[in-house]
């Protein structure tokens, strides 16, 4: 049965997320500086704050509010200890490519993640591959965004799944498109405030409806004592452990869509202060959020099979027995912000790859100049047919969303790594091996994935990193050294670096 009360908050939500981008792109339109670097990257002037919570908001997904604690309701607090490495995210996103990444896109005026890795390898066949590759990928993510909100949606609020994905798509694509990459950022930090509000008001009503913690934990105790124990029963073994810091922690880095955050701050304090305020909230988040998921096992004791045969069902069904109408309503914007911030997130950077790594660069290759009016019609309606095509098909839905997000995420990172650190930090790699890394290590990760092969039990993450690692070093050995006049932008010389330590 339909609940208003628990829809208007949403509906509010979305609204106000809309009136901010519309404002923000009559702003930025004022202040000038150029359409492009504008819409894809913020004229580089992003704050510490909002630095840190478009970067969290971009990783916490709907999956971190919906499948990753439904996985902790079934498994435990092993769930939980493994979901702490997400803390290290920002860490090591701004303290190993973080600066590097800015001072390198100021110099050549790059936009996106793409436009470095065209310069330092000087390939545009490894452009448009890794232009490719981030759109296909970002695709699958966003349609898991998609699912995983409109079913949240329904669940609680009684309205169908069709009405949630078109109340809260048309929304995401609207302000994304209108907003560009400040806009989203801003309503990423909205979405980041509401993830934090949703989880609290959650663990009021779970610890409410349990009789308090102490209640809650002997429940569970004489239930399911082995989701008291790191292993969870075996059920949490040394080699999930491993795979999954891999996949969700340490390689995180790499993502492009939190890469490109990297590019857009203002100046090195904001860099500082987003990594301190960000690792505290992405901590508080992530472990919060996953650590509700085991407290609701001594509120919802039955076997799965009572709830839809789907873990993806414990949160909302969560929400809908534990709050009262209006209170689920704000709950759920939590789970919602994070779909959609995740969704516009990476609706802006498909959007940068195909317009301006793919679409300008074979313009200008050309001699032909595309002008202002051309660049902002072409841009937003790219982003509004990305979002439509998304859109479409997430109207049939995939099961488990969690499996989709982190497909998605070993996929990226598998292309991405190696290429990037090398292309960072090794002057010897070449365009030879960032191809043979990316093609190879994709492919491997994708066939493995889809035959459900795997060595020592280990994620598949590990086969592809491995083959995209062996192919970089062996491909940079044996490809030749074209001469690369960009390459004293990456590596500078020593007197360079004195400089810019100087000036910071």
């Amino acid at each position: 049965m339909a609940n208003l009360a628990a829809l208007i908050p949403v509906a509010l939500f979305l609204v106000f997320a809309v009136g901010m981008s519309i404002f923000v792109r009559r702003r930025s339109s004022a202040e000038g500086g150029g359409f492009m670097k504008e819409y894809f990257i913020g004229n580089r002037g992003l704050g510490g704050f909002v630095l840190a919570m478009t970067t969290i908001a971009t990783y916490g997904s709907v999956s971190s509010f919906v499948g990753g604690p439904g996985q902790a309701w079934s498994i435990g607090f092993g769930w939980v200890y493994m979901a702490v490495v997400q803390v290290t995210a920002l860490v090591l996103l701004y303290g190993i490519v973080g600066k590097k990444m800015a001072l390198i896109a100021r110099k050549l005026d790059a936009i996106t993640v793409i436009d470095v890795v065209r310069a330092r390898y000087g390939s545009n066949l490894l452009a448009n591959l890794s232009a490719i590759i981030l759109v296909v990928f970002f695709g699958a993510t966003m349609i898991a965004q998609f699912v995983g909100g409109a079913k949240l949606f329904e669940a609680v609020t009684g309205y169908s799944y069709v009405f949630g994905l078109v109340l809260f798509g048309v929304a995401v694509i609207l302000f994304t498109t209108i907003g560009g990459f400040r806009g989203v950022a801003l309503t990423d930090a909205l979405c980041g405030i509401a993830m934090l509000v949703g989880i609290v008001v959650l663990a009021v009503g779970i610890l409410s409806a349990g009789g308090g913690y102490e209640a809650i934990m002997g429940t569970i105790a004489q239930n399911h004592p082995e989701m008291l124990e790191p292993t969870s029963g075996g059920n949490m073994p040394p080699s999930l452990y491993f795979t999954q810091w891999l996949l969700v922690g340490i390689f995180t880095f790499v993502l492009p869509q939190s890469v490109v955050r990297t590019m857009g701050y203002k100046d090195v304090k904001s860099l500082h202060r987003a990594m301190i305020v960000g690792t505290v909230i992405i901590g508080a988040m992530m472990i919060g959020v996953t650590s509700l998921g085991v407290l609701a096992a001594g509120v919802l004791t039955d076997d799965l099979s009572a709830y839809g045969s789907s873990v993806d069902n414990i949160i909302p069904l969560a929400i809908v027995q534990t709050l009262p109408p209006v209170l689920a309503g704000i709950a759920i914007i939590g789970p919602v912000a994070a779909s959609i911030s995740t969704v516009s997130s990476l609706l802006i950077s498909s959007s940068s790859a195909i317009v301006k790594d793919v679409w300008i660069h074979y313009a200008q290759a050309r001699g032909k100049k595309v002008g202002e009016r051309a660049l902002s019609v072409s841009s937003q309606a790219i982003t509004l047919g990305l979002g439509a095509v998304v859109f479409v098909l997430s109207i049939v839905p995939p099961d488990v969303i969690w499996k989709i997000n982190m497909f998605a995420f070993g996929g990226l990172e598998t292309a991405f790594f190696w290429v990037l650190v090398c292309g960072l930090f090794w002057k010897r790699a070449n365009k030879t091996g960032a191809l043979w890394s990316m093609a190879g290590g994709t492919l491997a990760y994708c066939a493995t994935m889809a035959l459900g092969f795997k060595v020592a039990d280990l994620h598949q993450i590990v086969i592809g990193i491995t083959v995209a690692g062996v192919c970089m070093i062996v491909g940079s050995l044996v490809g030749k050294h074209a001469p690369n006049t960009k390459l004293a932008v990456f590596f500078p010389t020593k007197a360079d670096q004195a400089l810019v330590d100087s000036a910071d």
